[in-house]
């Protein structure tokens, strides 16, 4: 069955959306969910529409199956990443990246190569205790896109990146937890009651709060500090919209809150 047509790249890639939260999943377990060129160009897509639907306020990426991602499917790179491939693949990745709402990787098995670029474009990367990492343009004579890399030095600093790099080796989840590439580990079979649990406290919280600390994060991140301009956006928003009137007023009452603001 041939893979690189644009209705089984469709099928490749799954969208759920169960209310405010929104599923994206790599859906080629037989190959370790490996990303094909169609599956690049329809994660951006996918992502783009999630991220202009307001009522989405929380993204999962995950893997069908026991792997979250084995990487790019290496039987289209013989020519190398680069032209065409390397604009669908950074497209998707920074449409990832640039979400405006929370975004959580939940990982098992092996997130090898473009596994790590995607998971590291997410904002958590919440994972089992049979996860492997590695990222291995070392073993195929790559430089790797520099957007990936750029956000794996951020992530986990230069000596562990470059390690990484260098070697190609594959870690398991203890090591990826100390250098910073994931953030929790839990035994396999408590991995989707720790994202239930994080779900329903995230979707507890603002989404204000929760949009606008992205936002000012990642231009921490990027350029060492919050504009002024990005500062008054998120002030002036936060008084007209009534999010911390409602907060407190639930606390004081002891009620559940009902959060006014909704991204547009």
């Amino acid at each position: 069955m041939a893979d690189d047509t644009g209705e089984l790249a469709n099928l490749n890639v799954l969208v759920e959306i169960d209310g405010p939260v929104a599923t994206l999943t790599l859906n080629r377990p037989d190959k370790r969910n490996a990303v094909r060129f169609n599956m690049w160009a329809s994660i951006d897509a996918h992502v783009t529409a999630l991220a202009a639907n307001p009522d989405v306020r929380l993204l999962i990426v995950r893997g069908a199956g026991e792997h979250f991602c084995a990487g790019a499917d290496i039987s289209e790179l013989t020519n190398g990443p680069g032209g065409e491939y390397a604009r669908v693949n950074w497209n998707a990745e920074e449409a990832l990246a640039n979400f405006p709402a929370p975004t959580i990787a939940v990982i098992r098995g092996n997130c090898v190569g473009g596994g790590v670029s995607i998971a590291t474009a997410c904002d958590l990367r919440i994972a089992a205790d049979d996860s492997i990492y590695g990222i291995t343009p070392s073993k195929l004579g790559i430089v790797y896109p520099t957007n990936a890399l750029e956000r794996a030095v951020r992530i986990m600093g230069g000596s562990a990146t470059k390690h990484l790099m260098f070697t190609g080796e594959l870690i398991k989840a203890d090591r990826a937890l100390r250098i910073g590439l994931i953030d929790e580990v839990h035994a396999v079979d408590a991995l989707e009651s720790r994202i239930a649990e994080l779900t329903a406290t995230l979707l507890e919280r603002s989404s204000l709060t929760q949009v606008a600390t992205k936002n000012m994060i990642d231009e921490v991140v990027r350029d060492g500090k919050v504009k002024p301009k990005t500062t008054l956006h998120w002030e002036t928003e936060m008084d007209k919209s009534g999010e911390v009137r409602e907060g407190v007023a639930a606390f004081l009452a002891k009620r559940p809150v009902r959060w006014p603001w909704k991204r547009s």
